[in-house]
């Protein structure tokens, strides 16, 4: 009786552990939580940041490896979510800038940006840092032409090798054919693949919200093959916005001709706290889910400070490309088998912590702390110094279920030009259900020390409590500034009622809508959706409950019909959709 209850005990336990450590290690929050580098482009005007744009994401031997602009290496990783950094043996000087990256067979393939004459690289030992040169020494092409902003693709089926660039308001995206018998040099002339058409595309179009007049800017080619058909991806219309997206051309043949996507654009998150997603690559992962990477802007200190992000994607019955931007910056599931529906990998897990009342051991000037609850990355809160034990604590108002927290800094009157080993982040997080006995939930000083500007700790297991503690230990530099500590969970209750009297105009030009609804109670925030089919609702735009309930979309193709749908949000859960309407 006694061996088989500690058998029993034995059993329990061991379920219990699986279950916390599969809770813990299973999720992740985009901005991705990486080690983003400091930039020293602008180091002479003395404007310090950290950064990440344009990522390649490479499953290479069932193991991936991610390539940043201007980050001095790379970084490599089993899982998706730990990202360990890589210094390579041989590097650019000037650094890389939206570098092309490609896996063929047992060979990893790295070719930087370039308006000059640059090296085509490669790696049979990327996890070592050991890189060789492939090409020593790639012609070089007309000026302005590039290739700026590559992509190499190698054809499974035919064993054909092609490369396409471009990164400009004034020319196409480019492709040329390479020749593998003489190391990939190019085999051919280079062609115009394609143009942007603004006047037809509005999510072509320039500024926030498409309303510059200014011409856009096409970028950042990748390409992906599936059903034989050639998928040839692109970012639009500029960086250092909120509608930065990424859309598709098609083809039959990997230099075309091409025929637009009406669906475009495919990866497009202009919403929420994390704005953007143009200008990355997509991969598949080795259960062979495919995703699509970004780059959201932070713009605090300069035009081109950004982060990365991954969303899930794929192709759907009818070979529409997508990109799954629903919550995109929520907490998500790291997959652990092929998914069967896009929106499975959304825990569920609810922010909590939206304007919520946050309290500080002290303030810098008007730099305050109400504003870590926001939801914006270009407001932030500053301390009076950065220094061990300064804190923020926010008031959840009432008891919820609290199972992950994302600490997002921002760079401050920053004087660090150098990722080092003196740049790493440390805090803990704490808990209390009285705001006067506190428990520490997470300690980041007893894990091994990195650099953290997105950083994301999901719990071991939730905790049910009011108040969470973010208590400093340290980061580099003077200042210690964050923009926004956000909270997820779930708070008992019922999810928010469905929005009604949904309402949509098309405008006279029909790259743009009118959209109004009428707003629930209780709802934290809305998500409308569209697609040109009512079961493909695969674009989102995400709008807070506190903001105006009507939105002026600029993102609409011409000629296209679309569907609209409008779901809300609470800290609770997420309503049911609308009844679709049908626009012409």
């Amino acid at each position: 009786m006694k061996t088989r209850f500690l058998n029993a005990c034995l059993v329990i336990t061991l379920l219990l552990i699986s279950s916390i450590t599969s809770f813990a290690q299973l999720t992740y929050c985009n901005p991705m939580d990486i080690g983003y580098r400091y930039n020293f482009e602008q180091m002479n005007e003395k404007i310090s940041y950290r950064s990440g744009a344009d990522p390649v994401i490479v499953n290479h031997k069932g193991e991936y490896y991610l390539f940043v602009t201007i980050s001095g290496g790379y970084w490599h990783s089993k899982d998706l979510s730990n990202w360990k950094f890589i210094t390579p043996d041989k590097w650019p000087f000037e650094d890389m800038c939206a570098p092309a990256a490609l896996s063929v067979n047992d060979t990893l393939f790295l070719f930087q940006s370039t308006f000059e004459q640059r090296p085509i690289l490669y790696s049979v030992e990327p996890e070592k840092g050991k890189l060789q040169f492939y090409n020593r020494w790639l012609p070089r092409l007309p000026k302005d032409i590039g290739p700026w902003d590559p992509a190499i693709f190698h054809d499974d089926d035919t064993d054909r090798w092609f490369m396409y660039w471009g990164s400009s308001n004034v020319y196409p995206i480019f492709g040329a054919e390479l020749d593998h018998k003489r190391r990939l040099t190019y085999a051919g002339p280079y062609q115009s693949m394609f143009w942007l058409d603004p006047w037809k595309h509005g999510w072509e179009r320039f500024g926030p919200n498409h309303a510059d007049l200014m011409k856009p800017f096409v970028e950042g080619a990748w390409m992906t093959k599936h059903n034989k058909k050639y998928y040839l991806q692109y970012g639009a219309p500029g960086t250092e916005y909120n509608v930065y997206a990424t859309g598709t051309y098609v083809g039959k043949d990997p230099l075309g001709p091409w025929e637009y996507a009406p669906y475009n654009p495919i990866s497009y998150k202009p919403g929420g706290f994390m704005n953007g997603a143009g200008h990355g690559n997509t991969f598949q992962d080795i259960y062979g889910n495919y995703w699509n990477t970004g780059t959201p802007w932070i713009g605090v200190n300069w035009g081109m400070e950004r982060r990365l992000a991954m969303f899930p994607a794929g192709f759907d019955q009818d070979d529409q490309m997508y990109a799954n931007t629903r919550f995109g910056d929520f907490p998500h599931y790291l997959p652990t088998k092929k998914w069967q529906s896009k929106d499975e990998l959304f825990t569920g897990w609810m922010l909590l912590s939206y304007q919520k009342p946050v309290t500080a051991s002290s303030t810098k000037d008007t730099l305050r702390a109400s504003l870590v609850t926001d939801e914006n990355p270009r407001t932030f809160w500053v301390a009076q110094h950065n220094q061990p034990g300064e804190w923020l604590t926010a008031d959840l108002q009432h008891e919820s279920e609290v199972k992950a927290v994302q600490v997002n800094y921002t760079d401050y009157e920053n004087n660090v030009y150098n990722s080092d080993s003196t740049v790493y982040t440390q805090f803990k997080i704490l808990h209390s259900k009285d705001g006067k006995r506190w428990e520490v939930v997470t300690d980041l000083s007893s894990e091994p020390r990195r650099d953290r500007a997105c950083a994301y700790v999901a719990f071991s297991k939730p905790v049910r409590t009011r108040y969470i503690r973010y208590e400093h230990i340290y980061t580099a530099g003077p200042h210690l500034a964050i923009s926004d500590v956000r909270i997820f969970g779930n708070t008992p209750g019922k999810v928010p009622n469905t929005p009604t009297r949904l309402k949509v105009v098309r405008q006279k030009d029909q790259r743009n809508a009118d959209i109004r609804w009428e707003k629930v109670p209780g709802a934290v925030g809305y998500n409308i959706r569209w697609g040109i089919a009512p079961d493909k609702l695969y674009q989102t735009y995400q709008v807070w409950s506190d903001q105006p309930s009507y939105l002026e979309l600029r993102a609409l193709n011409v000629d296209v019909n679309y569907f609209f749908a409008i779901e809300a949000f609470n800290e609770t859960g997420v309503s049911t959709l609308s009844t679709i309407l049908s626009i012409k």
